[in-house]
């Protein structure tokens, strides 16, 4: 009788201990990987590293970042919509990788509509229209005036191609009449880099990643893609105002998980990462960094990746850029 309680015990240890560990209400129970799939520098691996930062105070276990760069995001994404579905591998995606690349990619090794799953959005974070120092121009109609008389001379810089600066970039291109050669990088940063150094004449690219340039004088800010002047630049004009009405861009970055991943673990990410959005601390430093904080829920952010996909599909198709 002992022998058969002792047998009956260890069967229901055994037991527990192999049920899943988000079945035990436990999770997380080791550190989860924030998979950027961008390098260090620019305004979503910014703003993974400042969300990593709460979100490890908030779910007690530590969130690391995990730069992946390459192939405009489709590198990181994929490895993402690879892994398995437990919690701790998540994705901090911009537009390129889950809403861009479906309509201009001709074969992607994932879906992001079917092998990811929607967290919440973080953020938005509006374009700037920045120039090398080198360049004699000082205001959009001096740049378009330069690149009309200069049609070999103008190279314009992106964190990727078929990425939203790079498609914004085409788009400038075809409402001005000016001539230039995209250069495509792997990121924000290399691509900034290169724009300081005069490698590269004009880029738009993120507040985020391009202000601290410009007050520092690395870089000049010829307007910015929004509707209205942004509060920590506001001498800096529109692009409607320096006279392109209507012209206005910007990118913006989620949270993904691997399809399949469990429900209540896709709740408490989402939970936790609209508090940490909601946050004094989150909310000051991403104004300092005009990052408009967001926080939606997973079937929000969904459909509104599906617009996105909508949008840039109208956009390449105008373009003629897909090569679908």
């Amino acid at each position: 009788m002992v022998r058969r309680c002792i047998l009956l015990l260890g069967s229901l240890v055994l037991g527990l201990s192999l049920q899943p560990a988000h079945s035990q209400g436990s999770w997380p129970l080791e550190p989860i990987k924030l998979v950027v799939a961008y390098p260090p520098g620019g305004s979503t691996d910014t703003a993974a590293r400042l969300l990593a930062q709460r979100l490890s105070q908030n779910l007690n276990q530590q969130v690391v970042v995990d730069n992946r760069a390459g192939a405009g995001g489709t590198i990181g994404a994929a490895s993402v919509a690879r892994a398995k579905p437990d919690g701790y591998t998540i994705l901090l995606a911009a537009s390129p990788e889950v809403a861009i690349a479906p309509v201009v990619v001709e074969k992607m090794n994932y879906d992001p509509k079917v092998d990811l799953e929607a967290i919440s959005m973080v953020g938005q974070v509006p374009f700037v229209l920045a120039v090398t120092p080198s360049l004699p121009v000082k205001t959009l109609q001096e740049l378009i005036e330069y690149g009309k008389k200069n049609p070999t001379k103008l190279n314009y810089s992106s964190f990727g191609t078929n990425t939203s600066n790079h498609l914004i970039g085409e788009q400038f291109k075809i409402l001005t009449g000016i001539k230039a050669t995209h250069v495509p990088y792997k990121g924000s940063g290399p691509s900034i880099t290169d724009l300081m150094g005069g490698q590269v004449q004009y880029t738009f690219d993120t507040a985020t990643a391009v202000m601290g340039h410009i007050e520092a004088g690395k870089l000049r800010a010829i307007a910015v893609a929004t509707p209205e002047r942004l509060a920590n630049a506001p001498s800096i004009p529109t692009m409607s105002e320096a006279g392109l009405p209507g012209f206005v861009g910007g990118t913006w970055f989620g949270l993904l998980a691997p399809a399949n991943t469990p429900p209540e673990i896709i709740q408490r990410l989402n939970k936790e990462t609209r508090a940490a959005l909601a946050s004094k601390e989150i909310q000051t430093k991403f104004a300092e960094l005009n990052i408009l904080p967001v926080g939606d829920s997973p079937t929000e952010f969904r459909a509104f990746i599906d617009a996105e996909i909508a949008k840039w599909k109208q956009l390449t198709t105008q373009l003629d850029l897909t090569s679908k």
